[in-house]
């Protein structure tokens, strides 16, 4: 880009600029190149390294409104942000909402890396526990009925919807949801800022930011079982008749 000035001032009168393509014509600088090949090698070691083992594949594209995806990812952060939470506030999350589109890959049937993680959760987002009363769940177990996605929810959560969408029961640790509790649900920052219209997270009880990436979280979850067995169930479910 060239920059012309005027003799007067020191204002810009004039910017020129030209198209430079990057495409394969352009050669690689070796001196560059064996600069940055042992950090490439490094970061690629340790992508690849294996974490678990995947027995089939899975996609968020395989259930209605679960998915064994889905749910193993819902699941993990209530298993790996519990401990956490508890720890800090003496407290136990009730349940974990993720988001349908926040699943960005399959895991696919073989070894699982950490690249794999990377894969599926490509996104900076934290994982955070909101306090909230049961009309804001009521709004929550709403909009889920109204959306007719599959976003994850965990296991300590059943929502089922009759064959016309709408809430034929909802509990909670198999408990009705009581309008006067502070239920604590873990999500991620994006969801509680709003992301997908989730509006319900505000006003709140209170929030605990866990300093725990989602991508973290499942890092941690591969690690801890050589094969990883996800499975559809009746967590949020619609009845046919």
């Amino acid at each position: 880009m060239l920059l012309i000035f005027s003799c007067a001032s020191t204002e810009i009168t004039k910017i020129e600029g030209k198209r430079l393509d990057i495409d394969e014509t352009i050669k690689s600088d070796q001196t560059i190149e064996d600069f940055i090949t042992p950090y490439r090698e490094h970061v690629n070691k340790s992508m690849d390294s294996v974490l678990s083992y995947a027995p089939e594949t899975y996609s968020k594209s395989d259930g209605e409104l679960n998915t064994a995806i889905g749910n193993f990812m819902a699941d993990a952060i209530f298993s790996e942000g519990n401990p956490i939470f508890n720890q800090r506030t003496g407290k136990n999350i009730d349940f974990v909402l993720f988001n349908h589109g926040g699943i960005r890959a399959i895991i696919s049937k073989g070894d699982i890396t950490t690249r794999t993680a990377y894969s599926v959760m490509p996104f900076e987002n934290s994982t955070v526990v909101v306090g909230l009363k049961g009309t804001q769940i009521n709004a929550m177990m709403d909009y889920l009925s109204k959306a007719k996605r599959a976003h994850p929810v965990s296991k300590q959560l059943q929502l089922t919807l009759d064959k016309d969408s709408n809430i034929k029961s909802a509990t909670i640790h198999g408990e009705p949801i009581d309008m006067s509790k502070t239920y604590y649900v873990a999500t991620n920052d994006y969801l509680y800022n709003g992301g997908d219209g989730m509006v319900f997270f505000h006003p709140n009880e209170g929030i605990e930011i866990l300093n725990y990436k989602v991508r973290d979280v499942l890092i941690d979850t591969f690690k801890k079982t050589d094969t990883i067995n996800p499975k559809r169930d009746n967590r949020f479910i619609k009845l046919k008749d």
